[in-house]
């Protein structure tokens, strides 16, 4: 079974957000969702999130094409890669939260071998969580 991993705030989830999910969907077998810690949200962009994260994880929870969602480790956020080891990782088109090189680097430091795909932008003239807010 190949495990697929993706990332996110889901702040305001919207049609964006689930395109981003279905094609993380279509590198595997198995989609795992990390759902990005309120402290990790202000530590990243300086502002708390609109919804917590229970709400944010409720909302991903309840997309019939997740097979497991869960919150983003507390402290290091790459110890989550270890819990699950994926094979594919799949960042959103926009995602800088984490750059790929430093990705890289936690994946062969962690001994692990996912291979790293961005997801392609769906209406981000329409869709995207900055233009929504």
């Amino acid at each position: 079974m190949k495990k697929v991993m993706a990332f996110g705030s889901f702040d305001m989830l919207h049609k964006g957000h689930e395109a981003y999910l279905k094609e993380a969907k279509s590198y595997g077998d198995y989609l795992i969702v990390i759902v990005a810690r309120d402290e990790s949200i202000i530590r990243f962009k300086g502002r708390k999130p609109k919804n917590d994260e229970n709400s944010r994880l409720g909302q991903i929870k309840k997309l019939d094409f997740v097979d497991e969602a869960v919150l983003g480790s507390k402290g290091n956020i790459f110890d989550v890669l270890e819990e699950y080891s994926p094979d594919v990782i799949c960042l959103g088109y926009d995602q800088k939260t984490v750059e790929e090189e430093k990705l890289r680097e936690e994946l062969e430091k962690r001994n692990l071998k996912a291979k790293i795909v961005r997801a392609k932008p769906y209406k981000e003239d329409i869709y995207k969580s900055s233009k929504l807010k």
